[in-house]
């Protein structure tokens, strides 16, 4: 059964303003990522239809097993493809500077068992009346016109799951003539200006993406492989959306979250022209993913990952995006089949990259 947010909720999301400071964001500094040089590729077929849910079999066990990159190999996945919506497509190879590949640490398993995408009793909510849905932070999350989910991180950007675009081997269907749809509100037909709150009383208003940028580490690897580790993607929009976007952020270890807490809110296509939140705890993680509990059906890939936190540095509570849900792993452990919902973590590299693709320049980059 469908459930709407409520009062009962609101802690959850709106912390009062004196609260004393809890979990801090950890203070980094943020590796340098630039661009080197571009060069032309050959133009994409887009043949594909997108994939709306990513499953996989490759979980924490085998990714733990992998040895640490080379310097030259993580060149290799951070550099990236930029699809412009004339059709032209660029590959551009980067630097790095004050990064240690040896710092790539993974972390011990937990025992926990998370939940597969529903499991059970539904744990989502139906953000409906105008109240919510048109303001932070629900007003950040947008809709992939391929079918997917997305969170605004800038003045024109929108992150979303690389998968929504590219399936590793070539752009899908729809890529190029790619668009971002905003949850507004209708106008009622009998001139009461729709102020019910209802869900048919909301539309999408659409702006078309002028560039996506994929990193090569989706693109040269397999879900299977090290693909989902950057199972993210940026998208540029041709104007301004001029709503109030999510900040960027480096992903914590889950034992620092507010209780372990993550929080995303998606389009999940159960509940066509719903936007759906939900909150759980995370389970178990990567240097690159994040196993939760959360959730989730198709629709919702692409979504913003988030948590709340005391910034040391502003001296308030900030919200930032910490990953991206890419999707769903089945994974048999020891003969013993297990599943997750798994999210990508926003590590120092990916928010350096990230970063750099919103900004232009690293020098507003160094604080994660």
């Amino acid at each position: 059964m469908a459930c709407s947010l409520g009062p009962a909720l609101l802690p959850l999301l709106l912390l009062s303003a004196g609260a004393a400071p809890g979990p801090q964001w950890p203070v980094q500094r943020v590796p340098v990522i630039w661009a080197q040089h571009t060069e032309d590729r050959a133009p994409p077929h887009f043949l594909r239809a997108p994939q709306l849910e990513l499953s996989t079999s490759c979980g924490p066990a085998c990714h733990r097993q992998t040895a640490p990159p080379s310097d030259s190999a993580l060149r290799l996945r951070l550099s990236y493809e930029t699809l412009h919506s004339s059709g032209r497509l660029t590959e551009t190879a980067v630097g790095i500077y004050g990064f240690d590949a040896n710092s790539v640490t993974q972390t011990p398993a937990s025992r926990s068992r998370p939940k597969r995408q529903i499991f059970g009793h539904d744990g989502r909510f139906s953000i409906v009346g105008q109240d919510f849905l048109l303001n932070y932070p629900f007003s950040t999350v947008v809709k992939v016109s391929t079918g997917c989910s997305g969170t605004l991180v800038g003045e024109r950007h929108v992150l979303t799951a690389a998968h929504c675009v590219h399936d590793g081997k070539n752009y899908v269907k729809g890529a190029q003539r790619l668009r971002v749809g905003f949850l507004k509100q209708q106008k009622d037909p009998s001139g009461r200006n729709g102020t019910s709150g209802r869900p048919d009383r909301m539309k999408f208003q659409w702006i078309r993406v002028k560039r996506t940028h994929v990193p090569k580490g989706w693109i040269k690897g397999t879900a299977n492989d090290i693909g989902m580790d950057y199972d993210y993607a940026l998208l540029e929009l041709k104007k301004a959306h001029r709503r109030r976007h999510m900040k960027l952020g480096i992903s914590p270890s889950a034992a620092l979250l507010p209780g372990k807490r993550v929080q995303f809110s998606g389009f999940d296509t159960d509940r066509p022209g719903q936007l759906v939140y939900r909150f759980c705890q995370a389970s178990d993680e990567t240097y690159d993913l994040l196993y939760q509990r959360c959730d989730a059906q198709p629709g919702a890939s692409g979504s913003g990952v988030y948590a709340r936190m005391w910034s040391r540095t502003r001296q308030r509570w900030e919200r930032k995006v910490i990953g991206i849900f890419s999707g769903h792993q089945r994974v048999d452990l020891s003969g013993s089949p297990q599943e997750f919902n798994v999210a990508v973590r926003i590590t120092p590299l990916k928010y350096a990259q990230i970063c750099y693709w919103i900004t232009g320049n690293y020098v507003d980059c160094r604080e994660g």
